[in-house]
């Protein structure tokens, strides 16, 4: 039932062209425009070395939160949820499939940002492990807070809220434009932010071949732990 379910969610998904515009399109062209292009100081070295593992965060971002709260804050203005809470599908095995989905389009974007980001010259190197460990907190982090956006306010509040969030952490995370440009004061603060931690995470292991960024995925771990533990207390089915 979960994998139904799971496999349901993604082809809705996938069929959803301002998903697929979310997920996949916009990722791609940010990493395109400022990697072929100097229209940033991106520090010494090839400009996609920066700029790829930032991208692959806002992936992260973009389908764990942005995608997974309007869709979700939609299905239950709509009834949906109350409908498949009826089902024998149990609410825990609607949220394994919601997860199985996240994962599926993550990979589909991390497969796509990478074949674009190699062709443009990107060499990374670094423990694997380690990027997979950032990125599965990342999207346990992402998820949380998407899902209590989702679960708490109203449909169209939740569209509004979750694209002004992603516009915000995508000018001032560290994505595309380094945290170095902002005074010291104001670069403490946003390397809290749950989508610094990711990016400067995946650089320290895939630019600069950490093994353990310890700070990172303890900020992440954090983020996590919180959005998840509130989504749970307070979202709500209807």
């Amino acid at each position: 039932m979960i994998l139904a379910q799971a496999g349901y969610e993604l082809r809705t998904m996938l069929r959803n062209g301002e998903q697929l515009l979310l997920t996949m399109i916009i990722p791609v062209v940010l990493l395109a425009l400022f990697g072929g292009t100097s229209l940033l100081d991106l520090g010494p070295g090839p400009r996609v070395d920066f700029l790829a593992p930032g991208i692959l965060a806002l992936a992260v971002m973009s389908t764990a939160f942005t995608g997974q709260a309007i869709g979700t804050g939609f299905e239950r203005r709509y009834g949906v949820l109350k409908r498949l809470g009826a089902t024998p599908l149990p609410r825990s095995g609607l949220i394994a499939a919601k997860t199985l989905t996240v994962l599926a389009v993550e990979a589909l974007q991390a497969a796509l940002i990478c074949a674009v980001a190699l062709a443009m010259g990107w060499g990374p190197h670094g423990d694997p492990v380690s990027a997979a460990a950032l990125i599965l907190l990342g999207t346990a982090a992402f998820s949380g807070f998407g899902l209590l956006m989702a679960g708490t306010l109203r449909a169209e509040a939740t569209l509004a809220a979750a694209n002004l969030v992603y516009v915000l952490l995508l000018a001032v995370g560290g994505v595309v434009f380094p945290l170095e440009r902002f005074p010291s004061a104001v670069r403490a603060a946003l390397e809290l932010l749950p989508i610094s931690a990711l990016a400067d995470g995946l650089r320290q292991v895939l630019q600069h071949g950490a093994a353990f960024p310890a700070g990172p995925l303890l900020v992440l771990a954090v983020w996590a732990v919180a959005g998840l533990a509130l989504a749970a207390r307070f979202f709500r089915w209807e």
